[in-house]
């Protein structure tokens, strides 16, 4: 049984670098990214900023389970930028990210080959400039309790780092949380042996 990683790499700000081969300029955006409606935003923007560059390539990977991705050659040949792309997000090991490349044409065709070094280059070198950081694996849970249990239930998740996304304070209480994953055994022994706390997961 393969153990459940608790951490995973992404990036957590905007970082860019510029790659020059034979008169076209190509450069790198990465992103952190979490949801593909923020996606779509990002990239409307860089064309707006970039109006003059011939291709927006790109690739991004979000998520745990590494089957939310998507890479796109924009009309260079297929294969030679989105994948190449994706192959450098893939090597850094992070997720949570996207990369997009804008190219302004400099009058010499490249080839295939030629184009796949420079979108895998200027990707790698625009995921070099940015520090990789380390976030905890989160698990959700939806709590439902009595007013009078609110001290002690806040008092386990301010001591073991839980999350409160959401809270409603009534006389009867309800709330959601995300657990790291290195603590939840503990976080859902301590709220177990409350009276009157209901648990439930979330997706």
């Amino acid at each position: 049984m393969t153990a459940v990683a608790e951490f995973y790499n992404t990036i957590d700000q905007v970082s860019s670098a510029e790659f020059k081969d034979r008169g076209s300029r190509f450069i790198a955006f990465a992103y952190p990214l979490l949801r593909v409606e923020d996606f779509k935003k990002i990239l409307q923007e860089l064309k707006k900023d970039h109006p003059k560059a011939v291709h927006h390539c790109f690739a991004y990977r979000i998520g745990l389970d590494g089957n939310s991705f998507r890479s796109s050659d924009d009309g260079e040949p297929a294969g030679s930028a989105g994948k190449p792309i994706l192959g450098q997000i893939d090597s850094k090991g992070v997720t949570d990210t996207a990369v997009i490349v804008v190219r302004y044409f400099g009058g010499t065709l490249l080839g295939v080959p030629g184009l796949i070094n420079a979108y895998k280059t200027v990707t790698s070198l625009a995921l070099q400039v940015v520090p990789i950081v380390q976030k905890p694996v989160l698990k959700h849970y939806q709590l439902q309790f009595d007013y009078t249990q609110m001290n002690d239930v806040m008092n386990i998740l301010k001591q073991q780092q839980v999350i409160v996304d959401k809270q409603e304070l009534q006389l009867f209480c309800m709330m959601q949380i995300s657990v790291p994953l290195s603590r939840q055994e503990e976080v859902m022994y301590r709220l177990k042996n409350l009276p009157n706390v209901e648990i439930s997961g979330l997706l």
